[in-house]
């Protein structure tokens, strides 16, 4: 059993941005070269996440006003007196840094609606996703 990474690169382009990065994911598969096991997409930051949801663009707005709903921006944290996005890295431990996948086929077995998102909670910013297939 063997491990291949990549890193995929993204680009923000607002504060709350939701990235649907399944096809990245999906084509870092197919460059890995296997065809069952598992997938780990791992984010390397602190004020950003990924997670499995569904895509749609409805949900996607109702996920940000949730996320700003649950930790308001406008806090007094004693983090912000350092760097002033507390509200970022609050938000990150509610998306969560990894995901597994089971590997299917040579592609991320994902339920019917299910998507990789990219969770961007400080940007807009270029950032890294790492993708281990392990087979």
């Amino acid at each position: 059993m063997g491990t291949r990474w990549q890193t995929i690169a993204l680009t923000s382009k607002k504060k709350t941005d939701l990235l649907d990065i399944t096809e990245a994911v999906s084509g870092a598969c197919q460059k890995a070269g296997a065809t069952e096991g598992l997938v780990v997409v791992y984010c390397p930051h602190t004020t950003a996440g990924v997670l499995i949801q569904e895509a749609e663009p409805g949900l996607l707005r109702d996920l940000e006003g949730w996320l700003s709903r649950v930790v308001p921006p406008d806090e007094a944290y004693h983090h912000n007196r350092i760097d002033d996005n507390a509200a970022s890295h609050l938000r990150a431990v509610l998306s969560g840094a990894s995901v597994v996948v089971p590997l299917r086929g040579g592609r991320p077995a994902l339920g019917t609606w299910q998507r990789v998102l990219f969770v961007e909670l400080d940007g807009p910013r270029e950032r890294g996703v790492h993708v281990g297939v392990i087979a």
